[in-house]
């Protein structure tokens, strides 16, 4: 009996550890593409923080500097991203994918170019746990209700919210649209960084491609959870239990390739079963040009 607790206790943990990247970049997601932008560069976006966070966290000392170096670097993503869709009117996944094929180039670059030709990197300061979990956990759980509560009770988060429904209404209403969609993206950018940079952090290094794919999974649980904060938390702990399973077992009787695919196994039957059921916003990728006045 003992041994199930300590089991289920320990599982419990692991999944909100695993998750709580799945959750900064399903949250930025939301912000995007609430705002009618869709964000297929999570994964990018993601990547990049888990770099800059790591490499300014080691070279300052401090991890907190660094998780405002990724902030920063991933709204410059969110900016290149924002231009792309928004002011040059390129088509929204072919630039989310080329800001996830940039990024997985530009990370292995830098990490050679600044850790003398190394491939990956140590992290030699981390944060302090408290109790189990580091800050970042504490920080994506009370952000899930901060959302919540800005997109369906705060006016300007009501305004994001309809640039990505109706932008024209908006207009007419007199909300700056494009300053809104701009401030999302580049919001989705950053939390997106956040998400990417808790990662060398958990894991203790930097290593090519870290992400692997969490940014698309990310994107998943935007969908599994109807753009909604709250959904989306829940459906990032069901994919974080699915990772979680995989480190808990992996030296079971079930072979360790059935585990490695689960939690992607469940994105695909989480995709199959709900995309159809969701609700996007009704703009979602779809361009918008300011009326003349």
């Amino acid at each position: 009996m003992n041994n199930f607790i300590t089991l289920i206790s320990s599982l419990f943990i692991i999944t909100l550890q695993t998750s709580t990247p799945l959750l900064f970049a399903a949250l930025g997601g939301i912000l995007s593409e609430r705002s009618g932008v869709i964000n297929i560069g999570l994964e990018g976006m993601m990547l990049t923080g888990a770099f800059a966070g790591g490499a300014i966290g080691v070279l300052t000392g401090n991890p907190w500097i660094g998780i405002l170096g990724a902030i920063f670097a991933g709204s410059i993503m969110g900016l290149i991203h924002a231009v792309f869709c928004l002011k040059l009117r390129a088509n929204h996944v072919i630039s989310g994918l080329a800001i996830n094929i940039f990024a997985s180039g530009l990370t292995i670059f830098l990490t050679q170019a600044f850790f003398n030709g190394e491939r990956s990197f140590e992290i030699t300061k981390r944060f302090t746990s408290i109790g189990p979990f580091i800050p970042l956990v504490y920080i994506g759980i009370l952000l899930v209700f901060i959302l919540q509560g800005f997109l369906y009770r705060i006016p300007t988060g009501l305004r994001l919210r309809a640039t990505g429904e109706l932008p024209i209404a908006a207009d007419t209403a007199g909300v700056n649209v494009m300053k809104y969609k701009f401030m999302a993206v580049i919001a989705s950018g950053a939390l997106a960084a956040i998400g990417g940079a808790y990662l060398p952090y958990f894991a203790g290094s930097f290593t090519k491609d870290m992400s692997a794919g969490r940014g698309y999974i990310a994107l998943a649980a935007v969908i599994f959870g109807n753009w909604n904060p709250g959904r989306a938390f829940i459906a990032c702990l069901i994919f974080g239990l699915a990772e979680a399973m995989q480190m808990t077992f992996s030296n079971s009787i079930i072979p360790s390739q059935f585990m490695k695919m689960l939690p992607y196994i469940i994105t695909i039957i989480a995709l199959v079963g709900f995309i159809g059921k969701s609700t996007p916003p009704y703009s979602l990728g779809k361009p918008y040009e300011k009326r003349e006045s």
